[in-house]
Order: structure tokens, then sequence, then C-alpha cells
């Protein structure tokens, strides 16, 4: 029986209230555990310090939430010795609103250069040389001034290595919260495919969507892609992605679909991508590299005769990201990623197989690595029209 039509808007909104109820964010305590690990990290590769730029390096080993603008504001993590701030005076009470581990803060003024200013508290906290690493998301010219600022004294690092062995390996709360934005964002998905009829647009689906997350989650939606005909009719197809956050971690969905009965062509399409995704997923496995996945879902996608390689009709892209506190993240699951699976990877799985000129089918669910094998946080839909596999 199809789901679409089965209940207006607003009927499906009144169903959905909060479904948050039982997770919580991440705790302090894991947040010291963090900066523990980094320091472990800072002082057998022999660096002075960790420079974090406000955004989500930053969040991840102090809980502060700060968006990233023009001016500096950042996270010192020494090898030695307590974490602490850096940000314009002006900011500072706005700061320790939103942090949740409090320590020192080094203020700089407006007319003031901030690469000097951080030259100085490194030096005040024994910190007058050596190498320092770099948050790869801090900007060019940020990262310039500093440069300048801290002079032939300081070697400038990417931090790369050390945040791919702490945030691309989840911790299990790390994994609850993932797991819950993901099933809260199919209930969503799976309430939008119910209120579909003809003649309905693009716009109205996304209103639906961004709406739903506020019944379930209390925040907007992340991104909302809808996409079909410029008005609803039987045999158009449909594609739904969109995500939220919950507690700083991401969801992200893909489902595509035929409006109505699809035809041979279009199931044949269908179940070619669904069994390129479960190839990806199956081939999953600790100690191989990341690779492996992207691997086995073009190989799937070949043997039915898209492809090779990005050739079209075929996969254009890698098969899948990692996802955490950002949507994409490392590491990918993408040709020539020698990076090893381990327990605690993320990974999305959504090998799109593209046909130029006719449609695009893209299928993505999140999966996890454990000690035995990946587990999914939301199943492959079972069947086109059944989205859901719960």
């Amino acid at each position: 029986m199809s789901i679409f039509g089965t209940q207006t808007p607003e009927q499906a909104l009144a169903k959905l209230g909060d479904m948050t109820q039982g997770v919580q964010p991440i705790a302090v305590g894991e947040f010291r555990e963090r900066i523990a690990r980094a320091q472990s990290w800072l002082k057998q590769h022999k660096c002075a310090a960790m420079y974090l730029n406000a955004g989500t390096n930053l969040y991840y080993f102090t809980g502060l939430e700060w968006s990233p603008s023009e001016r500096m504001v950042a996270g010192i993590i020494p090898a030695d010795g307590n974490p602490y701030y850096v940000c314009p005076g002006f900011e500072v009470e706005t700061l320790k609103d939103f942090w949740q581990l409090p320590g020192d803060v080094v203020t700089w003024e407006e007319h003031e250069v901030p690469g000097q200013i951080l030259k100085h508290s490194l030096a005040e906290r024994g910190m007058a040389r050596g190498t320092l690493l770099v948050d790869p998301s801090t900007p060019y010219f940020m990262l310039d001034g500093m440069r300048i600022s801290l002079g032939e004294e300081f070697q400038f690092e990417i931090a790369t290595p050390l945040l791919d062995l702490t945030r691309g390996r989840k911790t299990a709360s790390e994994l609850v919260l993932i797991k819950r934005s993901h099933e809260i964002n199919a209930e969503v998905i799976r309430a939008a495919a119910s209120i579909l009829k003809p003649g309905m647009t693009t716009t109205e689906v996304t209103r639906f969507i961004r709406q739903a997350h506020r019944n379930v989650a209390g925040v907007d939606s992340y991104f909302v892609i809808v996409l079909f005909g410029v008005a609803l009719k039987v045999g158009d197809w449909v594609l739904i992605d969109t995500g939220f956050r919950l507690h700083g971690y991401h969801s992200d969905i893909t489902r595509t679909f035929v409006f109505g009965e699809p035809t041979a062509d279009q199931q044949k399409a269908w179940d070619v991508e669904k069994a390129a995704q479960i190839a990806g997923f199956s081939a999953a496995r600790n100690g191989l590299p990341c690779s492996v996945v992207d691997d086995a879902a073009r190989k799937s996608l070949e043997a039915n005769g898209y492809g090779p390689d990005y050739k079209l009709p075929g996969l254009p892209h890698r098969t899948g990201h990692g996802c955490g506190l950002d949507i994409h993240e490392a590491p990918n699951v993408v040709r020539g990623n020698s990076q090893l699976l381990e327990t605690g990877m993320v990974f999305s799985c959504e090998p799109m197989l593209v046909i130029p000129g006719k449609f695009g089918v893209r299928l993505e669910d999140h999966f996890y690595m454990t000690d035995s094998g990946p587990e999914w946080f939301t199943k492959p839909a079972p069947t086109m029209h059944d989205m859901f596999d719960i």
C-alpha cells in the first residue's frame, strides 16, 4: 500500500512531537578526556601547543560553540598546562556565557594585532618557541598573520593527524547522538513522503520538512533538498535529502523514489542503486582501507553495466564521507584512501547512479564501524516505497 497522500501536512505535523528525550549532550568530563588525549599526542610528537579556530574543532575539545569570523576567537591547548582562550575584549562575557570548560581568557583590542597577543600569551606560559599545530579550518589570512607575528621561533604544522586520530573515531556518547539524530530524521522523511499529492511543489515539501524538524527536535533543518518536477505528478522521480543537528551532531539521509508506480526502467535503476549501496556497506571491515567501500560499490554498478570509474552513466563522485560535528568530515570512502577502517568511524554510503538526460538515483544511509563490522544507523529502504526498514 502506498504511503503517498495518506495524510495532510497538518495531520502529519500533529503526530510529530519531541523525539529527543533520553539523549544528553556531550558531558564536560568527555571534553576533558579529549584534551588529555590531545596533550598526550602533542608531547609524543614534541609540539608546543595546538591552535583551535572558532568552529567545530574548538567545540570538539572544549565544548565552546562559536561561529568563525574575521576576528580571532580560539582555544589553545598546550602540551603541558591548562588550555586557554583568545578572543576580542568586547566578547569576553559572551564567550563565558557559552563555554563549558572555564579557563583563562587572553584578550585583544580592535587596534591590536591578535597574532602578537597570541605570541605573548604563549611566551608567558613557557612556549617562546616550538611547533604550533594549527586547526586546518583556520582561514589563510589568519594563519599568515600568525606566521608573521610569531616569527622564526615557531614552526607551523597542520593538526590533521591529531584530528583524524580523535574526531575520526567516535566515542559511545557521540554514536548515541548520531544514531538518534538519524532515527529522528528518518521519521521526518517518512512523514514528508506521506503528504505528497499531485500538484504539490518542492517549496511546500521543503517548508513541511523544516517545520517537522522543529517539531521533533526543536531546531531548524541544517539543510533541505527536495527535487521533482515543477508541480508533482504521477511518475515523477522524487529526491529528498535532508538533515539536522542534535546537540551538534549531524544526520544526513537521502531517499529517491517514484511518485506512483515506477516503470520497469525506473525500478531497475533503483534496484541497481540499492545493490551498490549494500555492496559498499558489506565490504567494510576493520583493518581494510577505507577505499574498499568505494571499490565495492563501483564494482557492483559496473557489473550492472554502468561506469567504469567515474564515467557516466554511473557514479561520478565518491561513495561516501565521514559525518559528525561536520556534515562532511574525514575520513572519506573514496578510491585511493589507504586509511584503515577502525571501530568508531562513521560514514555515509551513497553511491549515486547518474543517467544523463534521464534521471539520478541516490540512496544515502550512514553506518559506523564496530569491533565485529559495520552497523547501520538507519537501515536502507527494503523497497522503493517502504523508505526505511524499521
